[in-house]
């Protein structure tokens, strides 16, 4: 494992490798025995957590760069399954986190990827935090198609994603960086064209492969999940909790902080008698 500076005064980047790949986080530290491992979304990165991340004060919080995003490598064979993106969060747990259960907290992608790894290692998965991605799944990202490799200036890359038809340029807009060629993205463009249909689809047998804790967080103007959909989610998982902010969008950790915090905080809080139960009775 390899290390660099600590970022903002707050956290620890950190390498790990997951097969051929070598993939980073961020550390933000934490003498607590409970670790929280947060997923972000598509053309986001783990930095997109800091605010949020910062609020969890009596956890380890972990914050994944996933395969092609961030600081971690992008897959020179586009592997992007979805069992790619379920054993990089396994070795993750398995080489950095001493093979521990964990808490972790998806948005979108990170959402999916959540629910996903803990269907298939139900055992490495004390609770989950979903947020605004569905069970059915048809995103489109061939906007990223039309998106330039590198811009002269911030401006001219921010115009870039207006003129390809996005509303949430912030969002988006996280994942920038400037190198010598210009301002681009810290994402995987051409690796979307393969990940993104691999997301795609039905994934009831995931969804409900599982019986640790969940809460479904969802924006109520949000263009990947409806709220019909996030109902059903709830009603057809036991053990799951669906939390509506109606004035959000798809990214509520980043439309209401406060409010999500709030509501994921109360969430975790609920489960600690939980945790103290299973431990006596073992």
């Amino acid at each position: 494992m390899m290390m660099n500076s600590r970022e903002g005064g707050s956290a620890m980047r950190k390498y790990f490798h997951s097969g051929k790949l070598r993939l980073s986080y961020l550390d933000f530290g934490g003498g607590s025995e409970r670790t929280l491992v947060m997923l972000h979304g598509y053309m986001a990165n783990a930095r997109s957590f800091s605010e949020l991340a910062l609020r969890f004060r009596d956890w380890r919080v972990i914050s994944l760069d996933q395969r092609g995003h961030g600081w971690s490598d992008h897959p020179a064979g586009n592997e992007y399954a979805r069992d790619d993106y379920a054993k990089d969060i396994l070795n993750l747990v398995r080489s950095e986190l001493g093979g521990d259960p964990i808490t972790i907290l998806g948005h979108s992608l990170g959402g999916l990827n959540a629910y996903q790894f803990a269907a298939r290692y139900p055992e490495l998965v004390k609770a989950i935090i979903v947020e605004d991605i569905g069970a059915e799944i048809n995103a489109d990202f061939s906007f990223a198609d039309k998106l330039p490799i590198r811009s002269a200036s911030l401006k001219e890359l921010r115009e870039s994603l207006a003129s390809a038809g996005l509303r949430a340029i912030d969002y988006f807009a996280e994942s920038v960086f400037e190198d010598e060629l210009g301002w681009g993205f810290r994402t995987d463009l051409k690796g979307l064209r393969v990940s993104v249909p691999q997301s795609n689809g039905l994934w009831w047998d995931d969804w409900l492969g599982s019986s640790s804790p969940i809460l479904l967080i969802h924006g109520g103007k949000s263009f990947i999940l409806d709220t019909e959909q996030a109902k059903r989610m709830e009603q057809r998982r036991p053990n799951t909790k669906l939390i509506v902010f109606e004035s959000c969008g798809h990214g509520v950790h980043t439309d209401d902080l406060d409010g999500y915090f709030h509501a994921v905080n109360e969430f975790l809080t609920e489960q600690q008698p939980m945790e103290i139960d299973k431990r006596n009775n073992a």
